[in-house]
């Protein structure tokens, strides 16, 4: 039986495809001490987790250092990484690809924050179905936080500067050690009861012990029951607390969390005289256009009149009326100009015509007209006939080459 040869890449490929599909492998937490580290230009960190026995390398690629990293790592530091093995298919090296790194001191408040982020995410407490919007124009503001710290006098003075007209409630809350718990969840039940637009709840920055009572499953069970919208302001932009995953939002900090709970009046007001003038224009437009549609429904119904009908057909009839008459009268006139011409005509040929200039009608006795004297003979009787009256004749001698008084 022929074995199957491979080559080098299709070896690597495959053995990479193994760790992508190793379900351990592909979000790992590995502890050990950090050596050979090196920051690069591109802002990437190579190094190397060992331990007393053993060594792998890593890396932690500049896009994760941002949120992943809140310390300065050195040789020598005993961390926890959270990432991924995978092969570097052009050496056939395995390595650590790191998305977060925390200082062993933190490694089990870490362990316990992934915990109860996986169990409550698993519940589907993160969904985003779940996520009730910020109202708009929010007028009542309640705030769940220190009433000492930095944050509070953050959120009143931009709140302030935003909307001078917005109630503010504040809550004086223990944000950490001993009682912090109960006391954001007493904040938060208490706040919730009044009715409020919206609530924040936070704090100002700080270390992972100190924003602990935020990853508390208590205060992100309730943040999610409750009935007020809730943003999340806990620490700076790069920290995160399980309260931001429940809440309907996260601000990065105290601030935004003021920016995005209170409205601008100022701005309020341009887009309230914005808004009027547009639905001024609007109204003038549709009454404009309503009289443009009055009136001209008004000319369709004197249109379909019946009296409108009846003066139209009386105005036809008028005017069929007098183009026949009109046509009458040019028939009329053309058949008398056609008579005075056969008139004329008529006259000129006419025997009466003819006698009265002088002319005479010459028949036979039987009333045969005589046009030519060179038929008839001497003794022949003849009917003459003038213009008035007429007399009998005989023809006593022909006149010889003689046509109407002329010789030939």
């Amino acid at each position: 039986m022929k074995q199957n040869i491979y080559s080098v890449s299709q070896v690597n490929a495959y053995v990479s495809r193994m760790f992508e599909e190793d379900f351990l492998l592909k979000k790992i937490l590995i502890q050990g001490e950090v050596s050979n580290c090196k920051y690069h230009s591109s802002g990437h960190i190579y190094f190397t987790l060992k331990d007393e026995k053993a060594a792998i390398p890593a890396v932690m690629f500049a896009g994760n250092r941002r949120q992943g990293l809140k310390f300065s790592m050195k040789n020598g530091d005993q961390v926890i990484v959270a990432g991924s093995v995978e092969v570097y298919e052009r050496d056939g090296k395995y390595q650590i690809y790191a998305r977060q790194i925390t200082l062993d001191g933190a490694g089990d408040l870490y362990l316990e924050f992934e915990r109860i982020k996986a169990r409550l995410e698993e519940m589907g407490m993160f969904a985003p179905e779940y996520k009730k919007p910020i109202p708009r124009y929010a007028t009542r503001v309640g705030i769940v936080t220190s009433p000492t710290g930095a944050a509070v006098r953050d959120i009143i003075q931009i709140a302030r500067r935003r909307n001078p007209y917005v109630e503010l409630i504040l809550y004086p809350a223990l944000v950490q050690g001993e009682g912090a718990v109960a006391s954001v969840i007493s904040g938060i039940r208490a706040l919730d009861a009044m009715g409020l637009d919206v609530l924040i709840v936070g704090r100002g920055g700080g270390s992972i012990e100190e924003l602990w009572a935020f990853n508390e499953e208590e205060v992100a069970r309730e943040i999610f029951a409750c009935d007020t919208p809730v943003i999340s302001a806990v620490g700076h932009e790069t920290d995160f607390t399980i309260a931001d995953f429940v809440a309907d939002l996260r601000a990065a900090t105290p601030s935004e969390a003021a920016e995005r709970a209170v409205f601008d009046f100022q701005q309020f007001l341009l887009d309230l005289d914005t808004t009027a003038a547009r639905i001024k224009s609007t109204m003038v437009y549709r009454v404009r256009d309503a009289k443009r549609r009055e009136e001209h429904l008004r000319q369709q119904m004197r249109a379909y009149s019946p009296a409108n009908r009846i003066n139209e057909k009386l105005n036809r009839c008028g005017v069929l009326e007098q183009r026949l008459a009109d046509r009458m009268e040019a028939a009329i006139k053309d058949k008398k100009n056609q008579l005075g011409l056969l008139a004329g005509r008529l006259e000129g040929v006419s025997p009466a015509k003819k006698l009265s200039q002088g002319y005479a009608c010459v028949t036979d006795e039987k009333g045969k007209r005589v046009s030519d004297g060179g038929a008839l003979q001497a003794g022949d009787l003849l009917r003459i006939y003038f213009r008035k009256g007429g007399v009998k004749a005989e023809v006593k001698e022909k006149i010889e080459g003689l046509i109407y008084g002329r010789e030939e």
